[in-house]
């Protein structure tokens, strides 16, 4: 070890892309300087951190969250998104371009939201941009501003001042964006396919289930690698629910498009047939569906034609969340519980923590370029979780520090818990305490 090392982490089982293994991690000036044996020597004047069997792991990179700030804050916020996100594991997060007032769809409005999150991120905060049916022409100056992409829907997205693109439109934008080697990551649901779909006002989820059927996702999958191929467009398929999708996406890997796809924890750990009636802290769009369906998203992750896992982190204030499916704003939030949530099935599943650091840190940190984050290895920043896998807690909305306590796992037991989180070699959360604020605002790199 160099004489600079200022800290030493060292655990039993420390998760590399190499493999878990016993090893001490070297931290100078903010960045992983060595990975060495448990056992390797001090170097004077650096601090120990021995975690003993407790799980050292890259820190999570969550690239789908909805903070909501400024504008709706009152849902969400980024000191409260941030400390929950600290709390949780991750050190990295994307915000979304829409439920803020105002949406991230110029340079002006992205630095805005820049000069708000600026004070109050507890971790790394990055931001996509928004691609609108009249915005085509601020795409490039965003894209140079350092936004990581550009969000669209393809169905409408509950707030008007972000409406949804049609196919031209989408074309129009894929263009754009291709011209400059961008991404497009898409809301994928066909809005034909919902007009047509039967919407029946009341408590019953099989009727929400049957208002946004599977149809919708792979037809607005369909077109989207359609465009994509037509264009040599980069796009991503967001918070994919529909198993049916699976093949077509496949197909479109083996041909070599640069088309690339997530999950989120409620589609892969939660089922329609345990939503109880009137309970829409479970209403989501595109919907939690079926157990069989579920088991072909993990099917789908296994063989990597599932990317990666996000959060989808969508809050509201409760009182929107009404017992009327038809009408109750729709979003899980997750953003703390999304990595034991996850590790919990993962393990009921014979699938390992190296999977899950997979598609929790690695992949969504390849899918952004955040070429420092994602893994412990010499040159990354120092950004690690640790996590008890073994150790289990029952989820108290009233302990968790999203804005608004609603969560569709209250009450759930889980597997995992994080002791402490560290961003650039500095503890930024312990035992569930979140410290003060010194993330970083990220731009794109490349």
């Amino acid at each position: 070890m160099s004489d600079d090392v200022e800290l030493v982490l060292r655990s039993t089982r420390v998760i590399t892309p190499g493999g878990t293994r016993a090893a001490s991690v070297a931290v100078a000036a903010g960045e992983i300087a060595a990975v060495l044996p448990y056992d390797a020597e001090t170097p004077a004047g650096a601090r120990v951190e021995d975690f003993g069997d407790d799980v050292l792991l890259p820190g999570l990179v969550d690239t789908h969250v909805h903070v909501n700030d400024p504008g709706r804050t009152e849902w969400e916020g980024f000191w409260t998104a941030t400390r929950a996100a600290a709390a949780g594991g991750i050190t990295t997060l994307l915000d979304m371009p829409l439920n803020s007032l105002p949406p991230t769809t110029t340079v002006a409005n992205l630095r805005v939201k820049q000069d708000v999150a600026r004070a109050k991120a507890h971790v790394d905060v990055g931001f996509w941009g928004g691609a609108l049916p009249d915005n085509v022409e601020d795409l490039r100056p965003l894209h140079d501003a350092g936004v990581f992409g550009f969000k669209c829907f393809l169905s409408p997205s509950g707030v008007e001042e972000f409406p949804e693109l049609d196919q031209d439109r989408l074309a129009a934008s894929l263009a754009e964006i291709s011209g400059f080697g961008g991404l497009m990551i898409v809301h994928a649901e066909d809005p034909h396919h919902l007009d047509s779909a039967p919407v029946v006002p009341g408590p019953k989820y099989a009727d929400f289930l049957a208002s946004r059927p599977r149809d919708a996702e792979n037809t607005a999958i369909g077109n989207l690698i359609a465009q994509a191929r037509r264009l040599n467009a980069r796009v991503h398929v967001l918070h994919l629910s529909s198993s049916d999708a699976l093949p077509l996406i496949a197909a479109a890997k083996a041909e070599g498009l640069a088309v690339t796809v997530e999950s989120c924890p409620h589609y892969l750990t939660l089922t329609a047939e345990e939503v109880p009636d009137g309970a829409s802290e479970f209403k989501c769009c595109p919907p939690i569906r079926e157990a069989a369906n579920q088991d072909l998203l993990w099917d789908a992750l296994a063989d990597g034609t599932i990317d990666c896992i996000v959060s989808d982190h969508s809050p509201s204030t409760a009182d929107l969340k009404t017992a009327d499916f038809s009408t109750a704003w729709g979003g899980i939030s997750s953003l703390q519980l999304g990595l034991p949530a996850v590790w919990t099935e993962a393990r009921r599943r014979g699938r390992t923590l190296e999977d899950v650091v997979r598609w929790m840190s690695a992949a969504p940190a390849r899918l952004a370029g955040l070429d420092r984050k994602g893994a412990i290895e010499v040159g990354r920043d120092a950004d690690f979780a640790v996590l008890a896998p073994e150790e289990t807690f029952t989820v108290d909305p009233a302990e968790l520090h999203h804005r608004n306590q609603v969560t569709a796992y209250a009450g759930r037991t889980l597997h995992g818990v994080v002791k402490s989180t560290w961003l650039r070699g500095r503890k930024i959360a312990d035992h569930g305490t979140p410290s003060e604020p010194t993330g970083l605002l990220l731009e794109r790199q490349n």
